[in-house]
């Protein structure tokens, strides 16, 4: 099964006005997650960052909108500003290592030992 990859805008700073324009984005707070389904069962990884944009006076400007159209065009900001494959490369390595783990957690059973069963509670 293919991995479902899914963008996440937390947050965007903007000027006020710069350049003549409104409400001018110049950080982008993102985290990008990946999920696949095996046997039933959802493995998860995601990744979560900040970019930066600079408005250049004269270049095209898109005014923000609180719409999904806008937050498809900072999506495709944010894709045209990162390294896709290896961010995909990595989160697709995280899945892996959760399907088929390579390390454990191995304890000490004196200094931990197991919780004792709760009984059940007669009504």
């Amino acid at each position: 099964m293919a991995i479902d990859y899914k963008w996440t805008i937390n947050q965007m700073n903007a000027h006020i006005e710069s350049e003549g324009e409104q409400n001018v984005i110049f950080t982008v707070h993102w985290s990008y997650s990946g999920s696949e389904e095996v046997s039933g069962k959802t493995y998860q990884a995601s990744s979560i960052g900040a970019q930066s944009f600079t408005y250049v006076k004269g270049e095209p400007f898109i005014p923000y909108a609180n719409t999904e159209a806008f937050e498809q065009v900072v999506i495709g900001w944010l894709e045209g500003a990162l390294d896709m494959d290896s961010m995909r490369t990595s989160l697709a390595a995280q899945i892996q290592k959760e399907i088929t783990p390579v390390n454990e957690d191995l304890y000490f059973t004196w200094q931990n030992p197991p919780i004792p069963p709760v009984p059940p509670v007669e009504e």
